[in-house]
């Protein structure tokens, strides 16, 4: 995994919809299976999400742990 991506996960915000605000890796699972279910949108966000996805779904949560301790999150 890019380690850039990663930190990516903790910066960009959701830019719409339901957890507008929210950084990527902070949504819940149920939102990002429904976006796994529904389809992701295309370009950046949608990839991100993706990622998030197969994090939360694989129960590597913990691969963000060292960048949101970094952070001060």
């Amino acid at each position: 995994m890019d380690p850039v991506q990663l930190e990516r996960l903790l910066t960009v915000a959701m830019p719409y919809g339901k957890h507008k605000g929210t950084p990527i890796a902070d949504l819940p699972g149920n939102y990002l299976n429904w976006f796994a279910r529904e389809g992701f949108p295309p370009g950046d966000v949608g990839r991100l999400l993706a990622l998030m996805h197969e994090i939360d779904h694989n129960g590597l949560s913990d691969l963000l742990a060292p960048l949101r301790a970094q952070q001060g999150r």
